[in-house]
């Protein structure tokens, strides 16, 4: 009986072709951000500037309008019925996806001038970047003394709120060539700097700074502590005279040492009340 033959199987290897690469997604959710963001842009364009007045406080009042909401302005803007200059934004839509507010600010009061970009959401309200100068006694209307004159420059690189507190202020506020009338005959009291550090603002809404003299006729070193809650501040440092003083300057701080008396190093102490 003939042998049996086993069947003989080759193996060969069978080639899958790979697959093809599945297409990309598109993008839809890009798409309708950028649809949504160039709608809200048209009709931020297409409204007009005094729309703003339906979201101010009511403590701020403003008018003589131009433009529209994207890019505005309000020529007459005042705060408890104090005046407070005008103001021009430029808004930036894209915040509004958000649920924010985004805008540019050029602020005018007089001749003092300031600029800042501002973000106001439903936390509260941050300014970054504020700079400006001007002449002190063109803020009169906003708090500064009558009889105070000085040139101030502002350098704020961060002021944040809740609506209701300070949370933060980052910064430094330069004032130079100060005078009062109610001080010293008028005379020169020299320039000096307001710093205000990371923790400037404690958790109860209070300020503390630092001043400090950058030259002139007075040297100064002294803290201020701002209480926002009753409105009220209290500086706290020390006070001596220069060389260069004026005989009205030094009369002044003659009477007060007397008063209060001077370290070993001829610096007089003071301590000063104040309310905003």
């Amino acid at each position: 009986m003939p042998a049996s033959r086993s069947p003989n199987f080759s193996t060969s290897r069978t080639s899958r072709a790979s697959p093809a690469p599945r297409p990309r997604s598109r993008p839809y959710w890009l798409i309708v951000v950028i649809g949504v963001a160039a709608l809200l842009a048209v009709i931020i364009a297409a409204l007009p500037a005094s729309i703003v007045t339906h979201f101010l406080p009511a403590s701020v009042h403003a008018e003589d309008f131009s433009g529209s909401l994207w890019h505005g302005s309000a020529g007459k803007i005042s705060m408890n019925a104090r005046d407070a200059g005008a103001l021009e934004w430029h808004l930036h839509p894209a915040a509004l996806l958000g649920m924010a507010v985004n805008a540019d600010l050029h602020w005018v009061k007089v001749g003092f001038v300031m600029d800042g970009a501002v973000t106001i959401d439903r936390r509260g309200i941050t300014a970054r970047a504020v700079r400006g100068s001007g002449p002190i006694e063109d803020l009169r209307d906003l708090g500064v003394a009558a009889g105070w004159r000085g040139t101030a420059n502002v350098n704020l690189t961060e002021l944040k709120s809740d609506f209701t507190a300070p949370l933060a202020a980052v910064g430094d506020i330069q004032v130079s060539n100060l005078t009062s009338a109610q001080f010293a005959g008028g005379a020169d009291l020299g320039s000096y700097d307001l710093m205000m550090a990371e923790g400037a603002v404690g958790a109860d809404g209070s300020l503390t700074a630092r001043i400090a003299d950058t030259g002139g006729p007075l040297e100064v070193q002294a803290m201020i502590h701002y209480a926002a809650k009753e409105h009220t501040g209290l500086l706290t440092g020390t006070l001596r005279e220069r060389a260069d003083a004026s005989p009205a300057l030094r009369s002044q701080l003659q009477n007060l040492s007397q008063l209060r008396g001077r370290d070993s190093q001829g610096r007089i102490p003071v301590d000063l009340e104040f309310s905003l």
